[in-house]
Parts: structure tokens; C-alpha cells; sequence
């Protein structure tokens, strides 16, 4: 991915990744930054813990659906498109709880979405980065870059919150 992949730097830290455009690098660093993140403060979190909604905070499984969630529909508004039926049920769904649905599936789903993310942003001349675009039904103004720029921001925003959440449900052990 990037040109020095030493795990003791964070993301940003290990050069450039591949075949990104110059202006999408931090938001590739972020989103890469969140994967990694989400292994490490979810690790030993147990399938009742995922839905625990300490202090009256959102749970890990919600954060770990929006993340992706997010991701997603950003994707779809920088390219000029509007959100399907499906997303919309997506968007619905989540952090509902589901005894259905485990951890490992919510990080696969997420790096997975990661991975489709950082191959659309490969074919992204810089010149449609500033491109104006829309978001939602208001159609609320934004640019090509800012959307992918805010689900990166968004991501690591989101993974913050997980962790208070995840440090919480580990001290109440």
C-alpha cells in the first residue's frame, strides 16, 4: 500500500499509497488508519458487548455499521449519484440490534468497503476533486473532495467514540 508499511507509524507516517492522487492522500491515511483502529479497540469485545450502549452512548455495532454506512453513501454523492433503495435500508438498520450479527463480519464489511473506496479513489483525476456535487435529497452543496474528505473525517470520528465505548465495556469487566 504505502511505501514504508511499519506498523509502529501511524498511517499518515508510512508514505504515500499507491496509485492515490496527491489530494486524496489523507483521506486514504484516515480510512486506512480506521482499519486498523477498529481491530485494535475491538479486540476481546464479546458479541453482548457489541449492542451496550454504556452511559447512553451509541454501541460499537452501531459505530461499525455507520462507518461503513457512511463511507458508502459519500462514495455515491461524489459521483453524482443518489443513494438506492438498499442504502436507505442500510442507513435504517443501522446500530439495531441483531444477535445475527457478529464483530468479525462488521470489520470485514467496513475494510471491504475500505478497499472499494481506495480503488475508486485511483481513478479520480485531481481536476473532478473540486467538481461540485450534492448531498441528500436537500441537495446540500459539496465537492467531489469534500465529500470523500468528510467519510474519512467521519470514520475517525466515529472510531474515537467507539473506543470511549469499547474502554468503558473493558473497565466494566
Amino acid at each position: 500500500m504505502s511505501s514504508n508499511s511499519n506498523p509502529q507509524y501511524e498511517v499518515w507516517l508510512r508514505g504515500p499509497v499507491e496509485g492515490i492522487p496527491a489530494l486524496l492522500q489523507p483521506a486514504a491515511h484516515a480510512l486506512l488508519q480506521t482499519s486498523e483502529e477498529l481491530k485494535k479497540y475491538t479486540d476481546g469485545i464479546s458479541p453482548e458487548q457489541l449492542w451496550e450502549k454504556p452511559l447512553g452512548r451509541a454501541s460499537i455495532g452501531f459505530h461499525l455499521q455507520h462507518i461503513t454506512g457512511v463511507l458508502d453513501r459519500m462514495m455515491t454523492y461524489s459521483k453524482g449519484e443518489s443513494l438506492t433503495e438498499s442504502q436507505f435500508e442500510f442507513l435504517r438498520a443501522e446500530g439495531k440490534e441483531s444477535s445475527a450479527i457478529r464483530l468479525e463480519n462488521l470489520i470485514t464489511d467496513f475494510d471491504n468497503k475500505l478497499a472499494e473506496a481506495l480503488s475508486y479513489f485511483k481513478t479520480l483525476p485531481e481536476e473532478i476533486l473540486t467538481e461540485k456535487r450534492t448531498v441528500g435529497r436537500k441537495k446540500l452543496p459539496s465537492t467531489v473532495i469534500g465529500l470523500l474528505f468528510h467519510a474519512a473525517e467521519h470514520s475517525q470520528r466515529h472510531t474515537g467514540q467507539l473506543l470511549f465505548t469499547a474502554s468503558i465495556l473493558k473497565c466494566a469487566e
